[in-house]
């Protein structure tokens, strides 16, 4: 059974079933369980079209559903409104579900939770590592958010702020995580960028494409992680970094910066340099000033102090890391590095060992349990 396929299908299917008149969570756990049908019935019984027999199912199930909890009146209301037999309509609805999701009912970080987690397949922890907080904490705002757009009629759509929030935080747990999503947070995004004129959307936009460009080169042949100071620039996808910064410099001309735009001129800093070593820092510097003002975000001032690091010197970058809080996800990893450039390899070799197990993945626990056991061998001899 192809699950690329039933990822892809899913969010249309959820908007044909609130289209119709089911309130939002019981339409995603009628989705869910039409989910669970297919994974039994398909792989003996492989419908000829699979999102017609999506939405067929997952009504009947919402119907299910709505005969235990509603009156005989609204039961024969939504009998009435069911889809007939047939080919669904292959119309991709998933961007304008992203702007569902983000209801004005909704704060802004319950909306991009609730998106996440219904139209963007991610998991409850994958969604509380992207915040910073408690799988248990996120996991009692998504409950929550589902109960405030219960019933609710979505007929009024969020604000594009949320959607981009929402497209930045999937294209993330698609580049670096355990679920491949970036490609089509770029897909949509684009679409986004086709139908509305805005400087943080073509910002997000040039974003994504810049870091996408480094994909081939962010891992070795066995899986590791491969640091950017060491990746093989000639496998840097040059036709999308030009795309990517053509974009970003029309936005930036407009003179309306948002952190998107601030995060891809770092990027393209990084891309532009034909080596590691010729890298302009003290300009990363700026723009990691700017991001701080427009953001204040602790991730912000924690790469802010690896950028200090290599323009101003690492004792220069462990003064500015002294000032955050060291339970900060990677703190250690860059303290690490730091003390490592610092010369001092017994804290360096400790601090990547700490790292290692605070770590997110297996892929960087890998990288960091390596760094750490090179500096521990070096030591010895």
């Amino acid at each position: 059974m192809d699950e690329a396929l039933v990822r892809s299908l899913t969010p249309g299917v959820l908007t044909i079933l609130v289209r119709r008149g089911a309130d939002f969570a019981a339409a995603e756990d009628a989705v869910q369980d039409a989910l669970i049908e297919a994974f039994r019935v398909w792989p003996a019984a492989p419908p000829r079209d699979p999102k017609g027999w999506l939405v067929t199912v997952a009504w009947r199930k919402f119907l299910d559903q709505a005969r235990a909890d509603s009156a005989r009146r609204r039961r024969e209301d939504l009998t009435e409104d069911e889809p007939p037999p047939g080919p669904a309509p292959g119309v991709d609805d998933t961007l304008q579900l992203y702007f569902l999701c983000a209801h004005p009912s909704l704060t802004p970080s319950s909306a991009v939770a609730l998106t996440l987690r219904a139209v963007g397949g991610l998991t409850t922890r994958q969604i509380a590592r992207a915040y910073l907080v408690p799988e248990a904490t996120m996991a009692q705002r998504i409950s929550r958010a589902k109960r405030t757009v219960s019933g609710v009629r979505f007929d009024r759509p969020g604000d594009v702020a949320t959607v981009l929030r929402v497209l930045y935080l999937v294209f993330n747990e698609g580049y670096s995580g355990d679920v491949d999503l970036a490609a089509e947070a770029i897909r949509l995004t684009r679409q986004l960028a086709a139908a509305i004129d805005h400087p943080e959307v073509a910002g997000l936009l040039a974003l994504m494409l810049l870091h996408h460009a480094r994909r081939a080169s962010r891992t070795g042949p066995d899986g590791s992680l491969v640091p950017l100071a060491e990746q093989d620039r000639g496998r840097w996808d040059t036709r999308m970094i030009a795309e990517g910064i053509g974009i970003l410099q029309a936005a930036l001309a407009r003179d309306r910066l948002g952190e998107f735009q601030a995060q891809a001129a770092v990027a393209a800093l990084h891309a532009d340099a034909p080596t590691a070593g010729e890298t302009d820092w003290v300009q990363i510097v700026e723009w990691y000033d700017e991001l701080a003002r427009l953001t204040d975000s602790p991730v912000v001032r924690l790469n802010r102090a690896v950028a200090i690091g290599e323009a101003d010197g690492p004792r220069a970058g462990l003064a500015a890391l002294a000032a955050l809080d060291d339970a900060l996800p990677r703190y250690a990893a860059v303290a690490a590095y730091l003390h490592e450039r610092d010369g001092d390899p017994k804290t360096a070799a400790r601090l990547y060992a700490e790292a290692a197990r605070k770590a997110p993945n297996l892929a960087e626990r890998d990288h960091l349990t390596r760094q750490a056991a090179r500096l521990n061998a070096g030591r010895r001899r």
